[in-house]
Formats: structure tokens, C-alpha cells, sequence
């Protein structure tokens, strides 16, 4: 059996939508609905990464446990690399889930699919896809994932990018953020400079693939985007004032 630690890496600095963790949704900041729904799914203890007193402030009073981090990471999952130390010392749990904070609309249960793939011990990373709309083969926001099918609903990632690809006919796939990474895995990959693909798509993952690491993606019929833009941002906003609206 897996020991999941769930770690929601979250920082002030976005460069695209500058304190987005702290987004009011539904009179919330995003990071308390990334929390919940990290603690609803039920696979391990949750935690919050982040180099924001502000933030771990907010995430403690709403009785979440939160760990300040440097600000110099170049990505969420170094920064999960930092916080282990910290958060699990003895080394109790084999795989960190690192679930971004820009995730506020995620199912719970999709954490439980994302670890499936680690049964197979020759995959390094588990992450998450879903069959992109037309609107996402053009939108840098949306990562599109390449890969391979390996078993049904399951692919092989051979390749992250923004940009609208693979080329042809055929079936998109829109990554969702989320990576199971066993315990050795990440720190293999936080032990290792920004790889070039990396930098130039801004894509964490392709460090991984660059140094030879095993991703594999379990495929959703449906999922959330994540909020990348102010647009995304107000989207969701809207998607919250209907549900409201409709309880009443």
C-alpha cells in the first residue's frame, strides 16, 4: 500500500494572475477551496507550501496546517521539495501528491485516480488529462499532453506543450494540474537545475521527461480547468454565484 502527503504549493508571485491564491470565490480565497477539496478526497494528509506569510496565516486559522518555503523556486513542485523536509521528516509517506493551488474546482476523487498508475513501478510520475475542448487546441493557458496509450484510459506522456499539438486528426488531451510523484522521484527531480524545455514552455514537468523520468496519465471523461487568467477567474466566479443562487 501508498502512503500519500497531499502538499498544495501556493505563491503570491503568479505571473500571470499576480495573488491569485488569495482570489476571493464565493467570499473564500481560492487556496481554502484547493484545501477542501484536497482534504475531501481522503488519500493523506494535507498540507499547504507556500512563501507567503499571508497565505499560511489564512490556511492555518482555517485549520489547515501551511509551511513558509523560500520564494525562490522555480516551480510548485521544488517547492514541495523544500517544504518535505519539514512536513515529513521520518519519511513516513512514499508519494507526494502535489496538487496546485490553482485548482480550486478539482473532484476529490480524481486524487484517488491520479495515483493509479504508480501500481506500475516502472512510472515515476502519475498525473491527470482530459479530452480538451476545440476552444483549447489554440490556448497557450491549456497544456496540452502527447502520449501513448498504454491501457485504457491510461496514456504514456511523450510530451507537455501550449502549443496546439499534436498535429492531424485525432484526439486532445488538456493536462490537468495534479502529479503523484513516489517520494525518490521528486527528489530526483527537485535535486535538478530548470531543464531547457522547461524554461521555454514553463512547464515543470518537462524536466522530468527531459532527464528520463516515467509520467503517466490516468484520462478523465471530464475535469475543471485550473484558473490561469483573470478570465478563468471570473468564469469560475460565475459557475459559484449559479450554484449559490440555485440554493436558495
Amino acid at each position: 500500500m501508498i502512503r500519500p502527503l497531499v502538499v498544495i504549493p501556493a505563491r503570491m508571485g503568479s505571473s500571470r494572475l499576480p495573488g491569485k491564491a488569495l482570489a476571493p470565490i464565493a467570499g473564500r480565497p481560492m487556496i481554502l477551496h484547493v484545501l477542501e477539496k484536497a482534504l475531501a478526497a481522503a488519500i493523506g494528509p494535507v498540507a499547504v507550501a507556500t512563501d507567503s506569510d499571508e497565505i499560511a496565516r489564512i490556511v492555518e486559522a482555517a485549520g489547515g496546517r501551511a509551511v513558509i518555503t523560500s520564494g525562490d523556486h522555480a516551480c510548485g513542485s521544488d517547492r514541495i521539495g523544500e517544504a518535505l523536509g519539514g512536513l515529513d521528516p521520518a519519511g513516513d509517506h512514499d508519494v507526494i501528491v502535489n496538487l496546485q493551488g490553482d485548482q480550486p474546482d478539482i473532484e476529490p476523487g480524481a486524487l484517488a485516480v491520479a495515483l493509479e498508475p504508480l501500481a506500475d513501478l516502472a512510472v515515476d510520475i502519475a498525473t491527470l488529462a482530459t479530452p480538451a475542448g476545440p476552444s483549447e487546441r489554440d490556448d497557450p493557458n491549456a497544456v496540452k499532453l502527447i502520449g501513448a496509450e498504454v491501457a485504457p484510459r491510461r496514456m504514456r506522456a511523450l510530451y507537455f506543450t501550449r502549443a496546439p499539438a499534436p498535429h492531424g486528426e485525432g484526439p486532445n488531451y488538456h493536462h490537468i494540474g495534479v502529479y503523484a510523484f513516489r517520494r525518490a522521484a521528486l527528489a530526483r527531480f527537485a535535486g535538478l537545475p530548470p531543464s531547457p524545455l522547461e524554461i521555454r514552455e514553463r512547464l515543470e514537468q518537462l524536466r522530468a521527461l527531459e532527464a528520463g523520468m516515467r509520467i503517466d496519465a490516468m484520462i478523465l471523461d471530464k475535469a475543471a480547468r485550473g484558473v490561469d487568467t483573470s478570465a478563468d477567474l471570473q468564469r469560475l466566479r460565475e459557475a459559484q454565484d449559479q450554484v449559490e443562487r440555485s440554493r436558495r
